[in-house]
């Protein structure tokens, strides 16, 4: 199937001529839990579950804000301006022209925190959908690619949030754009946001051995993207017979301290290691024509991992031990994400229970579906079995 052309003119807001006129009815958004990296692609694959937040935004006449957070979260995260999807908000009302009075915000939170299963970023999508929706002509001033440009730079990465925006399976990449570049001198980054992580490089050394590349900073692999990058995905559509298994332990680890274990480069070897196993595992989630026999032993196969898995295993001893339980006795199991979230991608519902049985003592397990649809506003619910 051939790509379309990244459009670097089409992924930027289109200039506001006038202040926007808010609508006053609330809207709902429903973000799906996401699953990134998917083993072999790192940084690049993301597949959506049908795990749901449900936000309600109004527009208010009167100034404040007023916060309010059920579920996942209540009582420690921020109610004010830091709440990350206040802070979409913004980001995605200024993009629209301006900020309305006042908002009232209502969070009810199913998707866990700090467990790789892409909270912030279904936070990141929920605000910044919900605030194209409530100006009228949001969609024109702000389309899709414009959307997904946005996450990508409150989130620092595009793996989560371009299928916590378009559904189903996704490829993220990153384009140079020459308007950003514009006016920053040779060697220059733009400005990042304020909290965000820094940048380094990765760069893969040849040869085989990181040693070889002398220029390297000695610094870790952070993830998050120049200023002058664009971001832009391709949605793929899974077989229908897919499905996940979400093993959730008790226990969190922030993405930054995750992303802290990986080194600045990596061997040549794993590097193409990788790449093999990612093209394997696109064509293992979306041939229809797949036996279900086939396609478990493709996806064992396919999400075989060099680049990150084992240098996070020491922040994660007990996820990397059920990984290795899982993938000895055939499941095609990998961090979620930064972890510690294990996910297993099985093939029909048989298969599905029989990965579930596998959970530690004080785990959670869900057994999940993929989400076709993103973070579109006013979508109604889907169901979700948990043994």
């Amino acid at each position: 199937m051939a790509l379309p052309e990244p459009s670097l003119t089409s992924a930027s807001p289109r200039p506001v001529t006038r202040q926007p006129r808010f609508r006053r009815e609330p809207v709902t958004v429903r973000p799906p839990a996401t699953s990134a990296n998917l083993g072999p692609g790192f940084d690049a694959f993301g597949l959506a579950l049908e795990l749901r937040d449900e936000v309600v935004v109004q527009v208010l006449a009167e100034p404040g804000l007023n916060v309010e957070v059920f579920g996942e979260g209540a009582g420690q995260v921020p109610l004010d301006e830091s709440h990350l999807l206040v802070r979409a908000l913004r980001v995605g009302f200024d993009a629209l022209g301006g900020q309305p009075a006042g908002l009232r915000v209502s969070c009810r939170n199913r998707i866990p925190h700090g467990r790789g299963l892409g909270s912030s970023s279904a936070a990141i999508c929920a605000g910044l959908t919900a605030a194209r929706d409530l100006v009228e002509g949001g969609a024109s001033v702000l389309d899709d690619e414009a959307l997904l440009d946005l996450a990508n730079h409150i989130e620092g990465h595009p793996d989560n949030v371009a299928p916590a925006l378009r559904g189903g399976l996704t490829i993220a990449w990153l384009e140079q754009d020459p308007e950003r570049e514009h006016g920053l001198g040779q060697g220059t980054e733009a400005p990042r946001p304020s909290g965000g992580r820094q940048d380094t490089d990765l760069v893969i050394a040849a040869g085989g051995s990181p040693e070889v590349s002398t220029h390297v900073s000695t610094d870790i692999f952070t993830g998050r993207q120049p200023e002058h990058m664009r971001a832009f995905a391709q949605r793929l559509e899974p077989a229908a017979d897919v499905g996940a298994v979400a093993f959730i332990p008790p226990n969190r680890l922030a993405t930054e301290v995750a992303r802290g274990l990986l080194p600045a480069s990596v061997p040549h070897r794993d590097a193409a290691f990788n790449a093999g196993r990612a093209g394997l595992l696109t064509a293992a989630l979306t041939a229809p024509e797949l036996s279900h026999h086939h396609r478990a032993v493709l996806l064992h196969a396919a999400t075989r991992d060099r680049l990150h898995q084992d240098y996070r295993a020491a922040a994660m001893p007990d996820s990397a031990a059920l990984i290795r339980r899982l993938r000895a006795d055939g499941f095609a199991a990998f961090v979620s994400g930064a972890g510690p979230t294990v996910l297993v991608l099985t093939v029909g519902p048989d298969w599905a229970r029989k990965a579930a049985d596998y959970a530690p003592e004080g785990w959670g397990v869900t057994v999940l579906t993929v989400a076709s649809r993103g973070a579109a506003a006013d979508s109604p619910p889907d169901d979700t079995d948990t043994p």
